[in-house]
C-alpha cells in the first residue's frame, strides 16, 4: 500500500491523508446503500475532539467489544472479536508502541495490517473518523472513550476503497483478513429439519452429524472464533436476503438439577441489543433448571446485547455457522479437526485465462486445460488445501468496483484432487478416475477448503471455475502436519501471434532491481525513474484492430518469496534520444501489480520509439528479471504484379538468352531443345497481358532478393 511522505517528517501539524481523505469520496461508492442520506450531516473529528481522554483501548474487556453504528458491516465487527482473544494477532494488525493521544510523539496517524492475497500489506490512516453530532456514525466501542474498533474500521474501508464498500460481506474473509489463517463456513440448513425427515433413522443421523461437529471443536472453543448469521431476526429489521451476524462471546456445559448436561451458547448482537426471547433468557425457565448459583453466574457474565441459547434453540435459530481456525503465537494453524498444529504452510499464485487455462469443471470437455498444481507430501500427515480467488475489487488507489452480491464478487470455484503414483503419469486417464479428495461441490465462496490425511507421494490438484472462461487469479495454500511442497506443472507457452495472420519476431532482455539504485518502485513513490528502462521500437504499423506488441515480465524468485510487479509502456517523443523515464503518462500498462511469477499485456501501439519500465511495487525490493518483447512484422506478399513481373521477366530472358549462346557447344540435343522451349516461351509471356503466375523456378530467388 502506499504510504505518505508527511507522516514521519517530524513536523507539528497533525497528518492528514491524501488517499483517504476526510470527504464523500471515502464514504460513499456510488450511494446505493442507506448511508447515503448522511451525506450532508457527516462531520470529521479526531478521537481528542470527541471525548476529553480518548484511549485505544477500555481497561474493561466487555467494552472494549464493537458495537455496530449506521453501517452494515456486521460481519466485519464478528470478526474483529478473534483479535481481543488473541494478543498476538492483534499485534500483528496493529503494531505496538505506535504513539497515542496525548504522547508527544502522537502526529494523527496509525499504522494496521491486513493480509490480503498471501502477503501481509500496511494501510497508514489518519484518525479523523466520521460523526454525526459530534458522534462517531460508523462503528465504535461501548466504552466511548475506546477507539481501535472504529480505527480499524476506517482502515479496512480505506483498503476496500470506501467506507459504502464495507456493507455486507462474509464474515469468513474478514477473519482471513485479520489473520492470515482460514475460515470456513457451514450452513446449518443443510442438515435439514426434523419434519422434513422420513425415517427415525435418517432423524437420528442428522442430529448426529449436527452434534459431531460442535463436539469436535468444542475443546477448542477458547482460541478460535465462532459467529453465527440468520435472515429471520424478530423485530430485528434486517434487509432481504441480507445476513445478519452475531458473535458466539462463549459457549459451555452446565449440569442440570437432575445430572443431565446441557450446551449453552452467549450470543452478542453487534447491534447492541436482545433479539430473542426463549428458555434462557432473563427469568426463563431454562434457568430454573441449573443450580441457582450456576444461574447467577452465568446470567451475570451477559453484557449488552447479549443473550443465552441452549443448542437446540441455537441450530434451529441460526441460518450458517463460521469459524477461523486457532493461530497460535508461533503463527502456526491449528486444525480445527483434530487439534493438531500444522506448522507446514506454503502456498502458489496462478490465475484463469481465457482460452488458455479457464477450462471450467469436470462436466466441460476443456476442463484438463485448467491450472494444474503438484503436491509433494514427504510422509504421512494432516493436510488442508485451501483455494482463494482474489476479488473483483480494487485497491482505494485504483478505485473500487461496484460489488452488489456474493454472486458478482466471487466466480463459482471448486478444487479436485488426485493420487498419482508418480510424475510421469497419463493425464485424460488420471482425470477419469475419481478423485481422492474435491470440494463438495462449485462455490460461489472467495475460498473453499479441503481437509483429509494424505499419504506419502505425489498429489496432482485442479482448480477450476464453473463456468468455462471465466478469468480470476488465485491462490492455493497447503497447511499440513508433515513437510509438503507445492509446484505448478508448466503447460507450454501459447504460440505467438495472438492473432494467426502475420509474423512475429520475439527478444528477451535480462536486468536487475538493485537496492537503493535501480529498484524504484511503482509510480506510486518519486524514485519510480530509477527503475531500468529498455528502449524499444515499432516498424510496422497495427492493421486495426489487431494486436502488435506483447509484452512479458517474469521475476527470478521462489513462488514463496515473491515481489508484486508491473510494468509501463512510455512513448518516446520524436527527436529524443535519452533513455529516461518520461514525464508524461505511459500509453500502456500493465497493472495492478500482482504477486505473480510473470505478467503479460498485449496491445496495440503505433509507429515510434518506446520505453518499457518493469518495477516492483515497493521500492528496494531487490531481484533479477526477464522481458520477453514480441513485436508483430507485417511483410508484403508479392503476387506477381506485373510492372514488377516484367522487370523479372526482362532480368529472366537476358539469363537465359546469356545461357543458350554461352552453352551451346555443351549442350545436349535434348537440353538444347529445352532451353529454346523455354526462351520461346518466355518470350511469349512477356507480351502476355496477364501475370498472374510465377516466371518460372529459376526466377524464385531473384524475386525473393528483390523484395528483400
Amino acid at each position: 500500500m502506499k504510504s505518505s511522505e508527511k507522516m514521519d517528517c517530524g513536523c507539528s501539524a497533525l497528518f492528514e491523508d491524501p488517499d483517504f481523505p476526510s470527504d464523500d469520496s471515502s464514504l460513499f461508492l456510488d450511494g446505493s446503500t442507506p448511508i447515503s442520506r448522511l451525506q450532508d450531516q457527516i462531520t470529521w473529528l479526531r478521537p481528542q475532539e470527541i471525548c476529553q481522554t480518548p484511549v485505544f483501548f477500555s481497561d474493561n474487556i466487555n467494552l472494549s467489544h464493537a458495537k455496530q453504528g449506521l453501517l452494515g458491516d456486521c460481519w466485519f465487527l464478528c470478526a474483529c472479536a478473534v483479535l481481543l482473544k488473541n494478543k498476538h494477532l492483534m499485534d500483528k494488525v496493529f503494531p505496538p508502541d505506535q504513539p497515542l493521544w496525548g504522547d508527544s510523539k502522537y502526529r494523527g496517524s496509525f499504522h494496521f495490517h491486513f493480509w490480503v492475497k498471501g502477503h501481509w500489506i500496511e494501510v497508514i490512516i489518519d484518525d479523523r473518523l466520521p460523526c454525526v453530532d459530534s458522534a462517531l456514525c460508523f462503528s465504535h466501542c461501548h466504552a466511548p472513550s475506546a477507539f481501535w474498533v472504529a480505527l480499524l474500521e476506517k482502515a479496512y474501508a480505506k483498503l476496500h476503497g470506501s467506507y459504502e464498500q464495507l456493507w455486507a460481506g462474509q464474515v469468513s474473509e474478514a477473519l482471513v483478513d485479520l489473520t492470515g489463517g482460514l475460515a470456513e463456513s457451514w450452513s446449518l440448513s443443510d442438515f435439514g429439519s426434523e419434519d422434513k425427515l422420513d425415517t427415525p433413522e435418517e432423524n437420528y443421523k442428522q442430529r448426529r452429524r449436527k452434534r459431531l461437529d460442535l463436539d469436535t471443536i468444542y475443546p477448542l472453543r477458547t482460541t478460535c472464533a465462532l459467529s453465527c448469521s440468520t435472515q429471520s431476526i424478530p423485530g430485528g429489521g434486517s434487509e432481504p436476503d441480507q445476513h445478519h451476524s452475531m458473535t458466539v462471546m462463549e459457549w459451555l456445559e452446565v449440569k442440570t438439577v437432575g445430572g443431565s448436561r446441557v450446551r449453552l451458547f452467549r450470543i452478542r448482537n453487534p447491534w447492541g441489543r436482545c433479539c430473542w426471547g426463549g428458555t434462557w433468557t432473563e427469568g426463563g425457565a431454562g434457568w430454573r433448571s441449573l443450580d441457582p448459583a450456576d444461574a447467577s453466574d452465568l446470567q451475570a457474565r451477559a453484557a449488552q446485547g447479549d443473550f443465552w441459547l441452549d443448542e437446540t434453540e441455537f441450530l434451529s435459530r441460526f441460518d450458517d455457522v463460521t469459524l477461523s481456525y486457532p493461530i497460535n503465537e508461533e503463527g502456526h494453524l491449528q486444525s480445527i479437526y483434530t487439534g493438531n498444529l500444522l506448522p507446514h504452510c506454503c502456498h502458489i499464485a496462478g490465475r484463469w485465462v481465457k482460452g488458455l487455462s479457464s477450462g471450467g469443471s469436470r462436466n466441460s470437455t476443456s476442463y484438463s486445460s485448467n491450472p494444474k498444481l503438484w503436491l509433494k507430501m514427504s510422509e504421512k500427515g494432516e493436510v488442508l488445501v485451501s483455494l482463494l480467488q482474489h476479488r473483483k475489487w480494487r485497491p482505494y488507489s485504483d478505485g473500487p468496483l461496484k460489488d452488489d452480491t456474493r454472486h458478482q464478487r466471487h466466480q463459482a470455484i471448486g478444487l479436485h484432487m488426485w493420487k498419482v503414483e508418480k510424475k510421469r503419469f497419463n493425464l485424460s486417464r488420471t482425470l477419469n478416475k475419481p478423485p481422492c479428495a474435491s470440494t463438495h461441490c462449485h462455490a460461489h465462496q472467495r475460498e473453499v477448503v479441503l481437509h483429509g490425511q494424505l499419504e506419502p507421494g505425489h498429489y496432482l490438484m485442479l482448480p477450476s471455475i464453473y463456468q468455462p472462461g471465466a478469468e480470476a487469479r488465485f491462490l492455493i495454500r497447503v497447511f499440513s502436519s508433515s513437510s509438503s511442497s507445492l509446484s505448478a506443472l508448466r503447460s507450454p507457452a501459447p504460440l505467438l501471434p495472438l492473432n494467426p495472420d502475420g509474423e512475429w519476431e520475439t527478444s528477451h532482455l535480462r536486468g536487475s532491481w538493485v537496492e537503493r539504485s535501480s529498484a524504484g518502485g511503482s509510480r506510486n513513490f518519486p524514485s519510480h525513474g530509477q527503475n531500468p528502462c529498455f528502449r524499444f521500437t515499432v516498424c510496422d504499423e497495427p492493421v486495426k484492430p489487431s494486436l502488435n506488441v506483447k509484452v512479458t515480465l517474469r521475476q527470478s524468485r521462489t513462488d514463496s518469496d515473491l515481489f508484486p510487479i508491473g510494468f509501463h509502456i512510455y512513448k518516446i517523443p520524436a527527436g529524443e534520444q535519452n533513455h529516461s523515464v518520461p514525464s508524461e503518462d505511459p500509453v500502456a500498462s500493465c497493472v495492478p501489480h500482482c504477486y505473480t511469477q510473470d505478467v503479460s499485456l498485449s496491445c496495440s501501439l503505433p509507429l515510434g520509439a518506446y520505453l518499457v519500465v518493469p518495477s516492483t511495487y515497493q521500492p528496494d525490493c531487490a531481484g533479477d528479471f526477464t522481458i520477453s518483447l514480441s513485436r508483430r512484422i507485417n511483410r508484403i506478399v508479392v503476387k506477381s504484379q506485373e510492372k514488377l513481373g516484367r522487370v523479372i521477366q526482362e532480368i529472366n530472358l537476358h539469363l537465359m538468352e546469356d545461357q543458350l549462346h554461352e552453352g551451346v557447344s555443351h549442350l545436349s540435343d535434348a537440353k538444347l531443345t529445352t532451353a529454346s522451349a523455354s526462351l520461346k516461351w518466355a518470350a511469349q509471356l512477356k507480351d502476355s497481358p496477364s501475370l498472374e503466375t510465377c516466371v518460372c523456378t529459376c526466377t524464385a530467388t531473384v524475386c525473393m532478393n528483390t523484395v528483400t
